[in-house]
Order: structure tokens, then C-alpha cells, then sequence
């Protein structure tokens, strides 16, 4: 018996070093790769030359609010789509953009093709995107790559592209690189006017898809010389070792620049997206859409994780400290959307200092009924009763819908503190936003602004649109207002019993620093 332990212990430990080894040489040729691959660096580019239709909108803006920058909500996904597709139609010398998905679908092909128009008329554009996304939509974008005005770099690729089994090996042995994702969402225009918020891009995000799952999502967009600020971050992100430009990962790969322009006019003239177009672009108007809403404040800050974070380095804040400093300095009341809620000990035992000191804490997330990562909510619903004890307000966003429609989901990031000052960004309040992802958000005071915040949370929170949770003696409730439901539910309402079961099973799964 003793024999067979020791021969036992052995093979394990040969495993552990085999792995190990493994793990290490494959780390070592991904460095070495990196380092071939890369490209030279680039900046945005200055505000020089000819001036510019973007140029021409904000110069007689910025004179008459010095020292001052401009923001607009983007609530309404309408809205959000045609800040993008306008800005881009208006930019005349470059648009550098940073996604964690972009889609292939209705709005994201309409995106594409705003793209190609700009890089047509002569307009530098630089797209990076989190690769985690990207694999199995290569083609696509290696088409873009192939225009002369645009360059795709992928943030931390894998390498071995085509080969499912080569794939899982690498992200296998380099599951701790891999882990760690570009999560910010940024658009700018001829560095005059940047996008920042939640949204990716594809049709949920923009309600481009009659019938399908739409998300409630927030984006704020920002005018003035905090647009520089962002300018820089988005080159700190481009510039990095670990992205790297599309093409270098297919190097042989040919693209029929022919066919692809076809392909993208086919989706652009489908009679869905000319109905999208209608409704969306039709009533606004670049110069007074892009103007007209824009409130003035000297109080904006930009919240942006350091690039190598993407390392584990900690060499300047994180946007997670940041909130967290920003919590803290509440006095009457903070609200929190965040669709998904991981807080983990730290960030739960700072809510509960606040309402221990009387601050009004309130949350919305996304309810088991319309969440779409029940591995995330399983995490979620061993904090509910805790929080809720220290007296916290729990809303679950139920995502109502009209019968035979998938029900919405929430997907905004908001945090409003003493309804005088907000952050709109990227960042959840979960573990894998404050230690594996990087972030971007807006810091900023303005109450025109925060009233906007203050209402859509409001109008999420109205029991129409969501539950609100209470303790009971330990046991949880959920106050539900729908046609043929009690009043009053002990278990999740309108969640089917497998995602009832499976959120459970998730949570018991020693996961929640990865969600």
C-alpha cells in the first residue's frame, strides 16, 4: 500500500512538472512571437491641416465654454447608434475605435460600413479589438485590414488561429494570460468627440433587431480637451506588446477585396437595414444632434485602467480603486446598475460600511429571468441575503417584453452618488472587472446629467420592469407585479426551474474571482 502511494505521488508530481514545463516554453514562444509580430507605434493624430465638418461643429463650442468640457447622455439606443454612425460620416481626419465585441451583424455591418466610407474619403482609422470575441470572424476583418486607411490590431490574440486543437492547447497552458481581456468601449473622432460607456457593438446593443433581446445600456459622449486625455489611452492600449495587428496572425491569408465589397453593400442595402437607417438617422441631423443635448461642466475626469494591467502590474490606479474612493465619499445615497454583481468580500464589506452609516444604498442588476451568464449570477445570489440585512435595496431587472419576444437584459454600468455626481463606463461591480479586465469610465458632475441617470434607474427599478427582493428570517422574497404571478414570490420569478437549478450548482463552484 505504502509503495503504491509513493508511485501515485510520483506520477502526479511528473505531471505537475510536465504541465509546468509546458505552460513555461509555451509562455516563452508566445513572448517570442509577440515581440516578431508587432508593428511600429502610432498617435492620434494632431488637429492640424484643413479643418474638418467635426471641427467646424465644436471650435465655436469650445471658445464659447472655456476651460469646459461638453457631455451628452446616450440612453436611447437609437440614439448611441447614430452618434456613431454620424460622427464617423463627419470625421475628416481619423477614428480610432476600441471594442470588446463587434458583431457581424445588422448594425454591426452598418458600423463597418461607416468605416470603409471614412478610410474612402482619405480618413485614418485604427481598430483594436479584445480577441476573445473575434475568433471565428477573422475574415471580416482581415477584409478591412486590406484597405490602405485602416489598420485591425487584436488585443492579447491567440496565436494559432485555424487550428481548433493547437487553440486549445495554447489558451490551455496559458489560461491565466488568456484570462486577462480589453473590456473598455471607446469611439473618437478626429480627437474632437469620444464615445465611452457600456456598448459594444451588434444589434442588441442598438435595438437593431425587431424581436430579438435588446440591452438597456448607457454610453456618455464627451467634447473639449478631456477628449486628448482619451486620445492617449486609447494609443497606451494600441501601442501595447500585446496588440497585434490581425494581419500577422494570418500571414498568408489573401483577401478578395472585390467580394468583400459586395458582401458589405449586400447587408447595407437589405431592406432591414434601410428600415433601420429610416428610424434611427432620419430626424437627426449631425449638426444639431451632435450639439444640441451637450451640457458644459469643468468637472469630468477620465477613469481608465493602465494597459498593464493586462500584465497583473499595478503602475498607476485602477478604475475599481477609484470607485471604490468615490463610494466612500457618499453622504446621503448611492445607486448602482451594474448588470452583473460579483463584489466579493472587499467590495461587499464597502456597500455595507455605507449603509451602516446611513447612506441609502440601492442596486440594480439583471434578475435569473433575464440575465444572459447564469455563471455570474450563481456567484451573485450568495450576497442577497447578506447585503440585504445591512439594510441595502435589491431591484433585479426583469427584462418585460412584449409576449413572444426574448426578454431584454440589462447591460448599462452606472453609479450615482448624493444624485451630484456619476461614472458611466465599462466597469461592473464584480471580480473580474477589478482584477482581470481593463476598464474606461467618465467621472463627472453636471445635474442636467445625473437627473437623466436618476430616471432610467428609476423607470428599471419600477416594479413593472423589476423585482424587488427582501429577507425574510433568512429566506428571500420578491415583490412581483405580472399578470397570473403572486404578489409575492419565494423563489426566482419567471425563471425556469434548470436555471434555477444550474445558477445554484454554478454558486457552490469555487469560480467568482473569474466572473
Amino acid at each position: 500500500m505504502i509503495v503504491t502511494s509513493i508511485k501515485v505521488l510520483a506520477w502526479i508530481a511528473a505531471a505537475a512538472i510536465l504541465t509546468g514545463l509546458a505552460s513555461w516554453l509555451a509562455h516563452w514562444s508566445y513572448r517570442r512571437f509577440l515581440r516578431s509580430a508587432r508593428r511600429p507605434a502610432s498617435a492620434a493624430l494632431p488637429r492640424e491641416g484643413p479643418s474638418t465638418a467635426l471641427d467646424a461643429l465644436f471650435d465655436p463650442l469650445e471658445r464659447q465654454y472655456p476651460g469646459q468640457n461638453g457631455l451628452m447622455t446616450l440612453l436611447d439606443n437609437a440614439d448611441a447608434f447614430a452618434a456613431r454612425r454620424l460622427s464617423a460620416a463627419q470625421a475628416g481626419r481619423s477614428l480610432d475605435l476600441m471594442y470588446f465585441i463587434w458583431r457581424t451583424d445588422l448594425a454591426g455591418w452598418l458600423l463597418i460600413d461607416s468605416l470603409v466610407a471614412a478610410a474612402d474619403r482619405g480618413v485614418r482609422v485604427r481598430l483594436l479589438l479584445d480577441d476573445v470575441n473575434v475568433q471565428g470572424f477573422d475574415r471580416v476583418f482581415l477584409a478591412l485590414s486590406q484597405h490602405p486607411k485602416i489598420e485591425v490590431r487584436l488585443f492579447n490574440p491567440t496565436r494559432y488561429r485555424g487550428h481548433v486543437l493547437l487553440r486549445t492547447l495554447e489558451l490551455a497552458l496559458g489560461l491565466a494570460r488568456f484570462n486577462r481581456r480589453m473590456h473598455g468601449k471607446l469611439w473618437i473622432a478626429d480627437g474632437r468627440l469620444a464615445v465611452i460607456g457600456a456598448r459594444n457593438i451588434g444589434d442588441t446593443y442598438f435595438g437593431a433587431d425587431e424581436g430579438n433581446r435588446i440591452s438597456v445600456d448607457a454610453d456618455m459622449m464627451l467634447v473639449g480637451s478631456r477628449v486628448t486625455e482619451v486620445s492617449a489611452v486609447f494609443d497606451s492600449f494600441w501601442n501595447l506588446g500585446l496588440s497585434l495587428p490581425i494581419v500577422a496572425l494570418w500571414p498568408a491569408f489573401k483577401v478578395n477585396r472585390g467580394a468583400f465589397r459586395r458582401r458589405l453593400a449586400r447587408h447595407v442595402q437589405s431592406p432591414q437595414s434601410r428600415r433601420f437607417l429610416a428610424q434611427t438617422m432620419a430626424e437627426r441631423p449631425a449638426g444639431t444632434f451632435l450639439t444640441g443635448r451637450l451640457r458644459w461642466t469643468d468637472k469630468v475626469q477620465l477613469l481608465a485602467d493602465p494597459p498593464d494591467k493586462a500584465y497583473g502590474q499595478r503602475t498607476a490606479p485602477w478604475v475599481s480603486t477609484a470607485i471604490t474612493g468615490i463610494l466612500s465619499s457618499a453622504r446621503r445615497e448611492v445607486r448602482l446598475i451594474t448588470p452583473y454583481f460579483v463584489p466579493g468580500e472587499t467590495g461587499a464589506a464597502s456597500l455595507t460600511a455605507l449603509a451602516a452609516r446611513g447612506v441609502k444604498v440601492s442596486l440594480l442588476t439583471n434578475a435569473l429571468s433575464a440575465t444572459d451568464l447564469i455563471l455570474v449570477f450563481g456567484a451573485y445570489r450568495h450576497y442577497r441575503a447578506p447585503l440585504l440585512a445591512t439594510g441595502i435595496s435589491i431591484h433585479e431587472y426583469s427584462g418585460l417584453t412584449r409576449p413572444g419576444d426574448k426578454r431584454n437584459v440589462l447591460h448599462s454600468k452606472v453609479f450615482i452618488v448624493d444624485g451630484q455626481q456619476a461614472v458611466v463606463g465599462s466597469l461592473n461591480f464584480d471580480l473580474r472587472s477589478a482584477f482581470s479586465n481593463t476598464e474606461l469610465g467618465l467621472l463627472f458632475e453636471e445635474p442636467e446629467l445625473v437627473a437623466d441617470l436618476t430616471r432610467m434607474f428609476d423607470a428599471a427599478t419600477a416594479p413593472e420592469q423589476s423585482y424587488l427582493v427582501s429577507g425574510n428570517e433568512g429566506a428571500l422574497q420578491w415583490a412581483v407585479q405580472r399578470p397570473g404571478l403572486p404578489a409575492v414570490m419565494s423563489v426566482e420569478p419567471e425563471a425556469s426551474w434548470n436555471r434555477r437549478v444550474l445558477s445554484w450548482m454554478v454558486g457552490c463552484l469555487p469560480i467568482q474571482s473569474f466572473l
